[in-house]
């Protein structure tokens, strides 16, 4: 009760509540929020402290900046969707901000753009490898579907596209990716589809800024093959998985492209599937599924691994990761079709 009481009292005034209205809309920092409502600096700095402690928005910083968002779980989160929700659409001073808040946008999709200008061919050339978009991306998502998928976490996110994916059949979507560059892009991305349960942050794949057991679903997507130790980002992911939760990991099968490391920074060259799966039942995880879609120049791979709703015992698990690393079952699916 008191929590709730606290975030009425913290969101009452006029002010507070365009914030929130505006922190409704995506991620945020002072100097966007000043812009919009042509109030001071400390003014709105203060403002927000306030609906912080509330527990109505969320802080978070990436490098320099510092981001305001409704704050994603607790009461406080519920309590300011509510008071959104009350507010009423054609109020003047809402529809002057969204119109401020629209041209910020549009700065950033002309910023992200450009980005995108700039490193067009490594992105083309990465797209040709990997194969078709589409089958891979429906793949993905047939493994998810039917699961009562409630919050789900993207481990280097990049664009944002895993979250268009899976934002309409999950409660809520989290992005975690070093690049702020590629932070900026996704956020362009989510706020064109106008995607408002997904979000970002900047965050470390070897140190995930979770509690353990925090996500239904996870995705680690063309991901592994750029880090230096991949066991220890599947390790990290597992433990915030909840039992029940679901891993998918999208990679490459081995191969012999060796202009790859000086091109696009590969670290590995695809990887077996017995090298994930031990991975996984290492960390506790059950490799349900290795499914291959051969692509016109290299194969993408997928693993599948659920965490059990009871512990594995330590003489079950080390059965299955021997098992698992000596002799995994993959299924090959053509691209044309894939039907799973």
């Amino acid at each position: 009760m008191e929590t709730v009481l606290s975030g009425l009292r913290a969101a009452a005034e006029s002010t507070r509540l365009r914030l929130l209205a505006l922190c409704a809309r995506g991620d945020l920092t002072v100097s966007d929020l000043v812009r919009i409502l042509g109030i001071s600096q400390p003014r709105v700095s203060r403002h927000l402290k306030v609906m912080c402690e509330a527990g109505l928005l969320e802080r978070f910083r990436e490098g320099a900046w510092v981001f305001y968002r409704l704050a994603p779980l607790g009461v406080g989160a519920g309590v300011a969707r509510s008071i959104v929700g009350l507010l009423p659409e054609e109020d003047k001073d809402l529809v002057l901000d969204r119109t401020r808040l629209a041209a910020i946008q549009e700065e950033r999709a002309a910023r992200a753009a450009e980005y995108f200008r700039a490193n067009a061919d490594q992105w083309d050339d990465l797209r040709e490898l990997h194969g078709a978009d589409g089958p891979v991306e429906e793949a993905l998502v047939n493994l998810f579907i039917g699961r009562g998928m409630g919050d789900v976490l993207d481990l280097g996110t990049g664009t944002g596209r895993v979250l268009e994916l899976l934002s309409p059949h999950a409660d809520r979507c989290v992005g975690i990716d070093q690049s702020r560059e590629m932070l900026s892009v996704a956020r362009v991305n989510l706020e064109r589809e106008d995607i408002r349960n997904a979000h970002v942050r900047q965050g470390d794949m070897y140190a995930l800024p979770f509690s353990g057991g925090a996500f239904d679903g996870i995705v680690i997507h063309q991901v592994l093959h750029f880090a230096e130790y991949p066991g220890a980002v599947v390790s990290e992911a597992a433990r915030v998985l909840r039992p029940g939760g679901r891993l998918a990991i999208v990679d490459l099968a081995p191969h012999e492209r060796e202009e790859l490391r000086e091109q696009h920074n590969h670290r590995r060259l695809g990887f077996p599937g017995g090298e994930i799966s031990g991975w996984c039942a290492n960390a506790g995880l059950q490799v349900q599924d290795i499914l291959d879609l051969p692509g016109p120049a290299l194969t993408v791979r997928l693993w599948v691994a659920d965490r059990p709703s009871e512990p594995i015992s330590t003489k079950a698990s080390n059965k299955t990761s021997e098992r698992v690393a000596i002799a995994p079952r993959t299924q090959t699916i053509d691209q044309g079709s894939s039907q799973l």
